[in-house]
């Protein structure tokens, strides 16, 4: 069925061992051999479920789910380009984070475990407590207490018991790791079967592409929730003989708060520390992302890089996406300020996928401030 791997200490545990993490510190994850009957595939509901053989858990019946997933792929033409784009801000929480959610309390609910705690910028939060609430388990939030009014107000609709802490997101997930003694972390970056959720979001895109991956994919990434997913998802297609290549991946950071960028264009393995300033893009606003090396590993090994976008950028793509009828939070117009960006410097063509990652009725507050600013 597969393990549990430090990166640190290269120890092997059990899947149905309930840790977060190694006992020496290090980070985990997941060997696992997936399948991918595609008959079958083809003949299930279209959810992200329909990849069940490439999910390692035991039991369906320990499923928490809302038949989330295979959101639209639509072709959109941007700054001259047409440019696939999936709309992951259509899940049932407003954003895509609802694919590790579905998959991480799954695997709660099969071990057995009746309270979990989790530190978000908002939307990890909200998905994390909506299955919760399915699953009927208890959970903490932690969040920064200058996170968006509506996403604190979901997260609190859900019945979970909220954590304000005051300072950094950084502060945040100090805060949490203390809980995190007593009850299981349902971490969104420290969990590794959260990216076993996120991954499906590859798996997704390569059927609707007929089975092929895309040339490029261009994602945001703080904490390397979707990139990280993302690049395993297009792996294992490989390494099964699904597709034949994996996509370049272009991580997208804002100029405010760019770590990830910072070092991969330094050559750097390690992430150094960065003056980090206010962004529209709260949910990638991330100054120490907990698989910073993981993450550069991956674009690295996809052939890929990164892009900062401004402040100014953002705001003009979101303007620009809602007067397309797309309504989509400022993270989601920072990727598409990177989609400009890229595409205005390609040679040739290529087949581009990028994504739209969480609903703009969760920034209400973001919106309402951004229409004092004119359209260009």
């Amino acid at each position: 069925m597969g393990s549990l791997v430090c990166r640190k200490c290269h120890r092997n545990f059990s899947l149905n061992e309930r840790i977060w993490r190694c006992a020496c510190g290090g980070l985990l994850d997941i060997d696992f051999l997936p399948a991918f009957p595609i008959d079958r595939i083809r003949r299930r509901k279209p959810t992200m479920w329909r990849y069940r053989e490439a999910i390692p858990l035991d039991q369906d019946l320990n499923l928490v789910s809302f038949e989330e997933g295979f959101t639209p792929l639509l072709p959109v033409e941007w700054a001259g380009k047409s440019v696939w784009v999936k709309q992951d801000h259509l899940f049932p929480t407003g954003s895509y984070k609802d694919r590790g959610a579905s998959v991480l309390i799954s695997k709660v609910k099969e071990l057995g475990i009746r309270t979990v705690v989790e530190d978000s910028s908002g939307n990890a939060g909200c998905a994390v407590a909506a299955y919760c609430a399915r699953a009927d388990i208890r959970c903490r939030i932690f969040v920064p207490e200058d996170t968006s009014p509506g996403k604190l107000t979901q997260i609190q609709l859900y019945g979970a018991s909220l954590q304000k802490i005051p300072g950094s997101r950084e502060d945040t997930a100090r805060a949490v790791l203390n809980a995190a003694d007593k009850d299981y972390y349902a971490s969104h970056s420290w969990n590794p079967f959260f990216f076993q959720g996120t991954k499906t979001f590859a798996f997704e895109i390569c059927e609707q592409l007929g089975w092929k991956a895309p040339d490029t994919v261009i994602l945001p990434v703080g904490n390397g929730t979707l990139l990280l997913g993302a690049y395993i998802g297009f792996r294992e297609l490989m390494q099964t003989g699904i597709t034949g290549h994996m996509p370049k991946i272009i991580g997208v950071q804002a100029a405010s708060c760019a770590p990830l960028a910072h070092a991969f264009h330094k050559g750097l393995r390690t992430i150094a520390p960065i003056e980090k300033k206010d962004t529209l893009a709260e949910g990638i606003a991330i100054a120490e992302p907990i698989r910073g090396e993981q993450i550069l590993d991956a674009v690295s090994v996809s052939r890929g890089s990164f892009i900062e976008v401004e402040e100014e950028e953002i705001r003009q793509s979101l303007m620009e996406l809602s007067g397309t009828g797309f309504y989509v939070e400022p993270t989601a117009a920072a990727t598409i300020s990177a989609v400009a960006k890229y595409t205005a410097l390609l040679t040739k063509e290529e087949n581009i996928v990028s994504v739209l990652t969480g609903h703009g009725l969760k920034s209400t507050e973001k919106m309402m401030k951004i229409l004092e600013y004119p359209r260009r």
